[in-house]
């Protein structure tokens, strides 16, 4: 006798193929945008050389004739400057966010302050760049602290990529906090600690790997902005260490320049795919690290 399956079966059947349809469309996406990032660059290459890429200190690609340079490394370093100066602002901010809302906040304060911080993470990134070009620059840093700041810097614009990422930071540090277990509290208060040094002494190393995964998750979140940097830190690439002055990161660029009136299969065009590798493998290598690092500190619990 054949056993018919059930409506139960069928339905969970449905459901691991939608599963499966979701994993295969994802896998199939990303390597559709590595091969339409590689074919281009490979073309790039073909032109320029690789070395000239990757160890010049002049990124001029829109000009001509001689003035028309493509070394890449002003690039990386106003996007590893950029994201310094904001992971400045955010990670301090956030860990303590984070501690207070999981170690000493009331639970009504926990649940009114928490949802504020998600919704601050959904703003609109344009909002931060219109409020860093047009209120923080001129009104905060020129006219409050007294700082002699372009118009374009990287001061202002770091320091509200910063605010940006602060919730996300904060909200995935404080899960990692929150998910320690209530024992390991209550034995470090018994042997005599009070609540500050359980919090830091205790709870944060025991959550090392989510706080450690919180902070990647961050900074691969400010390494990717594009809109703060293209209104607020301006179009330079800069070798520089002035945070008064503009900087340009990579993702800044890509925007930018794909924007312009460039003709589809020159070597203008292709230097928007070059770069964006370049981002890709940047942002790759990154969380392989962080791997890594969540691998090491992580502890499991009965």
């Amino acid at each position: 006798m054949v056993r018919r399956p059930s409506r139960r079966s069928r339905f969970e059947a449905f459901i691991r193929f939608l599963l499966l349809a979701a994993a295969v469309v994802s896998i199939v996406t990303t390597l559709a945008i590595i091969f339409s990032l590689l074919r281009e660059t490979i073309s790039f290459f073909g032109d320029v050389p690789i070395g000239d890429f990757l160890f010049g200190t002049k990124w001029t690609p829109l000009l001509g004739g001689d003035q028309q340079s493509f070394g890449v490394i002003p690039l990386v370093w106003g996007t590893l400057y950029l994201t310094g100066i904001g992971l400045l602002v955010a990670v301090p901010v956030g860990l303590l966010c984070a501690l207070y809302l999981s170690e000493f906040a009331p639970r009504r304060v926990r649940k009114t302050i928490k949802p504020i911080l998600e919704i601050l993470a959904g703003v609109p990134t344009i909002v931060f760049g219109y409020f860093a070009l047009t209120f923080f620059t001129p009104d905060v840093l020129r006219d409050v602290l007294g700082i002699d700041v372009n118009q374009f810097n990287a001061l202002s614009a770091g320091i509200i990529l910063g605010v940006l990422v602060i919730p996300t930071i904060a909200s995935v540090a404080e899960d990692a906090l929150s998910a320690v277990p209530q024992s390991l509290r209550e034995g470090a208060a018994g042997l005599g600690a009070n609540r500050v040094q359980v919090a830091v002494r205790v709870v944060f190393p025991a959550a090392l790997s989510g706080v450690v995964a919180a902070l990647v998750l961050g900074a691969s979140r400010a390494i990717g902005e594009t809109v703060i940097i293209l209104i607020a830190g301006g179009q330079r690439a800069n070798l520089g260490i002035n945070p008064t002055e503009s900087f340009q990161s990579m993702a800044a660029f890509i925007a930018a320049t794909a924007r312009g009136d460039i003709p589809t299969g020159s070597l203008k065009y292709e230097t928007i795919f070059v770069v964006g590798m370049t981002l890709f493998v940047f942002t790759l290598i990154l969380n392989i690290v962080s791997i890594r690092l969540v691998r090491k500190y992580r502890q499991v619990y009965e």
